[in-house]
């Protein structure tokens, strides 16, 4: 049946079927991972304050239901805050650029949606495993500044000008010990591919094979720069206390308002994709494969950790007060670039001794 229905397109498409069944076929495995991210996204947000509620004693949403069923109570809080976006009026400011005021949202959205094309979730679930996965990931984050930038700018308000400043100067500095921490990881693995890197965090002992052992300074400081890369608390610089705005996208409404919070929560996915698989073995099992089950690797596995490095970004955020500006710039350059400058400097010393482990 289904290759009845492969070949009947076929037989009229005649030379045009291969490349249109390619583009079509690519679309849909696009679709496959866009749509369950941003559903993902979506409850992220319920998931935060509902843990943040946890954390302060309060009980968090509780009274959007589907269909007023109450054992549901709370689950369409984030279909009820879409819905409200969507049907509120978008307002472009006076004296604004209105072609870069709409290309902001799609500047910030657009890198943290396309870097997932070459994120595995298994060994054969990859949309394009090519072998510089890693370089495309980091060309692609650090595109995510731009939407910063125009917003800020294009808004034609000082309060976002200054807002824009502040979050693309922290990102700029944090970006430089995040790429430095992965040319760890590349060392480690002796590879740009993310399957590879993965592949070479295998062995015996589970979870002590995984590069969080030996690359751990780079592991903390990607895991922070991470946070301040996303504009996090305690490294929210984007909202001043004295201007009491929000920052670059203060003079934003509806759904492009909306389009900034769904680049920031899945940034945070994706940041902790990206930990799980270059630091946390991917979906390789915590326990040693000699276990029967649970020794087995599985795309669980990169779920369960995934949920628990953006669990991590929302306990940061309930615990620590907002870092000056002053203090955050401070910790970006005269601490996590030293530190991983030094660490690389000694992991490439450990690599060439007999102590050196991690090979795959």
């Amino acid at each position: 049946m289904i290759e009845a229905l492969l070949t009947y397109p076929q037989a009229w498409l005649g030379a045009w079927w291969d490349p249109v069944f390619s583009v079509v076929w690519t679309v849909l495995k696009i679709m496959a991972i866009v749509a369950p991210l941003m559903i993902c996204v979506a409850y992220l947000t319920l998931w935060e304050r509902k843990m943040i509620g946890f954390m302060q004693g309060r009980i968090g949403p509780n009274r959007t239901t589907f269909f007023g069923i109450g054992v549901l109570g709370g689950w369409a809080q984030p279909i009820a805050d879409g819905l409200k976006l969507l049907a509120k009026e978008i307002i472009v400011p006076t004296g604004a650029s209105r072609f870069l005021f709409i290309l902001g949202p799609i500047m910030a959205i657009m890198p943290a949606l396309a870097a997932w094309a070459v994120v595995p979730f298994t060994p054969e679930l990859v949309l394009a495993n090519v072998d510089a996965s890693l370089l495309y990931i980091m060309a692609m984050t650090s595109l995510g500044v731009y939407g910063v930038i125009i917003a800020g700018w294009a808004s034609n308000s000082k309060y976002a000008f200054l807002g824009a400043l502040r979050s693309a100067a922290q990102i700029v500095s944090y970006e430089i010990a995040m790429g430095f921490a992965l040319v760890g990881v590349l060392m480690a693995a002796q590879s740009l591919n993310l399957v590879d890197i993965v592949k070479s965090q295998q062995g015996n002992v589970g979870v002590f094979n995984w590069f969080w052992i030996p690359l751990f300074p780079l592991f903390v400081t990607y895991l922070i720069a991470g946070v301040a890369e996303i504009n996090r608390a305690p490294f929210d610089v984007a909202e001043g206390e004295s201007e009491i705005v929000a920052g670059f996208h203060v003079e934003y409404s509806g759904m492009t308002f909306a389009v900034f919070f769904l680049a920031e929560y899945a940034n945070m996915i994706l940041i902790g994709a990206l930990t799980s698989l270059m630091f946390l073995g991917g979906w390789l099992s915590p326990f040693p494969q000699s276990w029967p089950l649970l020794g087995q690797a599985s795309f669980g596995w990169l779920i369960l950790k995934m949920f628990f490095v953006v669990s991590l970004f929302i306990w940061f955020r309930a615990t620590f007060p907002r870092y000056r500006y002053d203090q955050i710039m401070r910790l970006g350059w005269k601490v996590f670039i030293p530190v991983t400058l030094i660490w690389v400097a000694v992991l490439g010393a450990w690599m060439q001794t007999s102590f050196w482990i991690w090979w795959s």
